[in-house]
């Protein structure tokens, strides 16, 4: 197949899984053409059958605001016509499937018809954030409807957009995946990591995000200083963005600064996981949580909220805990626990790897395949 993904280049969850995705579908012998404005960042090795095609940006002073939507139709439409796609995979619906159905319109009236065919993902913040502005509703639940195939990433998200916008369009969810090779604590040595960031044997709880409000990294700290008073621990902050500022502030006041590592954007996050003992996912909002996916098939114990997706993945009582949004006492209790019963703490680790398992590229991607192939021959 001749596929165009059309997705963000960013470090966020669905840029992660665009690219993965298409890369592995390259080694599958697919042509993939990945379409935005700049390189995605996991896209920076040559893999055969991969073509990347930069939106053009056009400034203007009468246009005060971006025509990115434009632009990018304007560029889908051509990548389209020149290489004969026969698929777009839109990641987010606003405003990647909105550009995909308007690149369409485009190509049907220069040829009469266009049988290119629109797959859209819902990843998260696209239905349960912006979509939900009166300014975007109509033209997201005009999107989705207009798209040959939609899925989502977890049942939650499946269920919150046919509520949220009165859908009537089949969803299949297609859940993330990982690579579970790369993330995988028996292949990574970390011995000379691990004294660096522990020196003393210290437990290491980790947190991995882009430092949004909905993150509650606030609440990451806030959970530490409760661990710290009962047992020697060290916590890695990995990421960038609004809120970071505000958690460095708050780690001063708590007079934990020296022992919280503020870690910054890393392109490579699977040594730092393989090294830690706890990942610490107190979110507002997660329509799956990739980053906790990415930790356990490190081995690594999630305690998480109970939001959205995040049940799906993270087994109470099992692979992790999970507590309601804010209870920051009940979290550092679990975390305690686990971190002072060794044998259980054993199990759970064995049994995050296990689960993480089942998401691996080789059980997920091909799920992608056999959509596409139903959306082509419908």
């Amino acid at each position: 197949m001749k596929i165009a993904i059309v997705c963000y280049p960013t470090y966020g969850g669905s840029g992660v899984v665009a690219t993965e995705l298409g890369k592995y579908l390259a080694t599958r012998g697919h042509e993939i053409h990945f379409i935005s404005y700049a390189m995605p960042h996991r896209l920076s090795e040559f893999v055969d059958n991969i073509f990347y095609h930069e939106v053009e940006s056009y400034n203007y002073p009468l246009f005060e605001f971006p025509l990115y939507s434009i632009e990018l139709a304007s560029k889908i439409a051509e990548v389209v016509k020149y290489n004969d796609v026969e698929l777009i995979h839109a990641h987010y619906a606003i405003p990647h499937a909105t550009s995909a159905y308007l690149a369409r319109e485009i190509l049907k009236k220069e040829r009469g018809k266009c049988n290119v065919k629109v797959v859209t993902t819902l990843h998260g913040t696209d239905i349960t954030l912006i979509g939900l502005e009166p300014t975007f509703l109509p033209t997201m639940k005009f999107s989705i409807e207009q798209s040959d195939g939609v899925t989502a990433v977890s049942n939650f998200l499946k269920e919150k957009t046919i509520t949220a916008y009165k859908v009537e369009k089949e969803i299949e969810v297609i859940p993330n995946f990982i690579d579970i090779e790369k993330y995988n604590r028996d292949t990574i040595k970390i011995c000379n990591l691990k004294n660096h960031f522990a020196p003393n044997d210290e437990k290491i709880l980790v947190h991995t995000s882009n430092f949004r409000p909905l993150k509650r990294v606030q609440d990451v700290i806030k959970i530490f200083f409760e661990v710290r008073k009962k047992i020697n621990v060290k916590l890695l902050l990995i990421g960038d963005g609004p809120e970071r500022s505000e958690c460095e502030h708050l780690s001063r006041e708590l007079g934990i600064y020296e022992d919280v590592k503020f870690m910054g954007k890393q392109d490579s996050i699977a040594e730092l996981l393989c090294l830690s003992d706890l990942f610490i996912m107190p979110s507002q909002s997660e329509s799956f949580g990739l980053s906790a996916l990415e930790a356990m098939s490190c081995s690594v114990p999630a305690i998480t909220s109970s939001v959205g997706g995040l049940p799906e993945l993270n087994i109470h009582g099992e692979t992790g805990y999970i507590a309601e949004i804010g209870d920051i006492e009940r979290m550092a209790k679990y975390a305690v626990e686990l971190l002072t019963n060794e044998k259980k703490y054993k199990l759970f680790s064995k049994r995050a790897r296990e689960r993480a398992m089942e998401f691996s590229m080789e059980n997920i991607i091909p799920l992608y395949e056999k959509h596409y192939e139903k959306i082509l021959s419908s």
